[in-house]
């Protein structure tokens, strides 16, 4: 019962596939750039872990024989079940080989009766639950709790329920279970001329489940962002029943059930299926870079196109040292990434639209781009997308050699954004040199603009002390985390909480709205199985 997809075995401390390995020539390319950045000769690099000398702690629970047809306390599957993908994450596996707290059991069910079984057997036990789609969590929604008052740790893993059950064409949607992985359901709905097309950083390895629970953002930069205009119902398994909602375009009868569940992180329950609104697969594409001398005149640039019901899929604004970082730019100019697309018609009109707004504040665009799609692969826009993919593959290779290379996303209203990500910018480096003793950098692009406000997404560097990679990470996060909220903003766009970002979710949401959730889960989950410590404390 090994943690095999398609063949392949999942990596159980980096990400991917055992068998992806990242080339000499990027990892060149890596150390040159932060060799360059953090002033260093070159870099001594940590070994990766290797499992056969990680200590384990051996399981705690018996499986009962009614589970034992997909419960498992294989050696591999604990280990990768550890610890999701943070930075402090991988730093523990890497430079401490702590794999100190795993999962005593992973449950891997193939329906919702066993998804059911398994709630009822830790609720017996006294065992807490954790759901797991991909692993891909950053905020350790994924990690299980160290509370003593459990007697066992048991991670339900959804991989087998990841088929796309039925197709409405005429309605442009489609009955897909949880555990689907971004690529599989994708290739499933193939045939059918749809997609979803929530493509994630995160896309590889993370499940439609995983989305819902944490509403997470996709492809699209403006009008269907989060994963909250797709959803039109959803099944989920709680310890104390099952719930199912109605399937409706929308419904004005009362509070939406669906609503619950979105964001609850699995703390409510195990969302199991959901309808989606899909799209048609587009046809007609148009894209191109426009650069800016002027930040702030590119930040109105991408507001007034927000506010002017264009809907471009992608409307990406990179600073111009994220963009010569990505090698979207050369560094002499901020970076707006512009797409539209569409499966029904041709697309020059609001293109051209666009652009004139881009003109009124200062933009330069490529023409070549607009009329040649390799162009546009192999152009700024390509670059920068090749980088951004390639990111979560190139962490654990960023971690062995001290670099701390981390992504914090918000969201504000258009008024208060200037100040707001120069605040967040100042705050960071300023910590930065404060833990580590030297500079790094912080950088800002626009991820989803909405007609009120952006999600600037920011990332930051650090060249710190492998052995205290841990701790110094937290003090930079914790300082940067503090000024995005102290400065208006939320403390997460699409990242989730989990337990990382609970301290903050706590200031920002109502008291008495924390104590309705309190209510929601003691009366779902009155043993508080479930992933304790997320949303709320025991």
């Amino acid at each position: 019962m090994d943690q095999i997809q398609g063949g392949k075995r999942r990596s159980f401390y980096g990400w991917g596939y055992e068998e992806d390995v990242v080339g000499s020539d990027e990892l060149q390319w890596f150390e040159k750039t932060w060799s360059g950045l953090f002033k260093v000769d070159r870099f001594e690099p940590a070994p990766m872990p290797v499992e056969s000398e990680i200590t384990l702690r051996p399981s705690r629970v018996t499986i009962p024989t009614a589970l034992r047809g997909f419960c498992t306390d294989d050696r591999h599957e604990r280990l990768f079940h550890t610890w999701g993908r943070s930075v402090h994450d991988i730093a523990k596996m890497i430079h401490r080989r702590d794999f100190s707290n795993p999962p005593d059991v992973v449950a891997l069910p193939r329906n919702e009766d066993e998804v059911a079984a398994v709630l009822d057997w830790c609720g017996e036990h006294g065992y807490s639950a954790v759901p797991f789609g991909g692993g891909s969590s950053v905020t350790g929604g994924v990690n299980h709790t160290r509370d003593e008052r459990y007697k066992g740790l048991v991670t339900i893993d959804l991989r087998h329920l990841n088929k796309v059950l039925e197709v409405d064409k005429v309605s442009q949607a489609a009955r897909i279970q949880a555990g689907v992985l971004g690529p599989d359901m994708e290739q499933q709905l193939k045939p059918t001329g749809l997609t979803m097309r929530f493509f994630l950083q995160a896309w590889e390895f993370s499940s439609l489940g995983g989305w819902i629970a944490t509403r997470a953002a996709g492809h699209y930069a403006t009008n269907y962002t989060q994963i909250d205009d797709h959803v039109e119902s959803m099944r989920v398994v709680t310890p104390q029943g099952r719930i199912a909602s109605h399937r409706w375009p929308t419904s004005g009868a009362g509070p939406n059930p669906d609503r619950l569940f979105l964001g609850s992180e699995g703390a409510l329950g195990i969302i199991t299926e959901a309808w989606v609104r899909l799209h048609k697969k587009p046809t007609f594409r148009m894209a191109t870079t426009v650069h800016f001398a002027d930040y702030e005149k590119a930040v109105n640039a991408v507001r007034v196109i927000s506010q002017a019901g264009l809907f471009p899929a992608n409307a990406r604004l990179l600073e111009r040292e994220e963009a010569r970082f990505t090698e979207a730019g050369d560094g002499t100019k901020h970076v707006l990434v512009l797409t539209f697309e569409s499966g029904d018609h041709p697309l020059d009109p609001w293109m051209k639209r666009a652009l004139e707004i881009c003109g009124d504040f200062g933009g330069e665009w490529d023409t070549q781009a607009l009329q040649d799609e390799e162009s546009q692969r192999k152009g700024s826009a390509g670059n920068w997308r090749n980088k951004f993919l390639r990111g979560p593959y190139l962490r654990p290779h960023a971690i062995a050699r001290g670099v701390m290379r981390d992504t914090m996303e918000s969201c504000v209203t258009w008024d208060r954004y200037m100040e707001f990500q120069a605040f967040v910018k100042q705050r960071t480096l300023k910590a930065i040199r404060e833990v580590t003793g030297r500079d790094g950098t912080c950088t800002v692009r626009f991820t989803h603009v909405y007609p009120d406000g952006p999600a600037p997404y920011f990332t930051w560097h650090a060249l710190g002390d492998k052995s205290k990679l841990v701790e110094q990470f937290w003090a930079i996060k914790s300082a940067a985390s503090d000024a995005m909220c102290e400065a208006g903003g939320t403390i997460t766009h699409h990242h989730s909480l989990g337990p990382d970002h609970r301290k903050w979710y706590d200031k920002e949401v109502p008291p008495l709205f924390r104590e309705v959730i309190r209510s929601a889960k003691n009366t779902l989950d009155p043993k508080w199985t479930l992933n304790p410590g997320i949303l709320l404390d025991r």
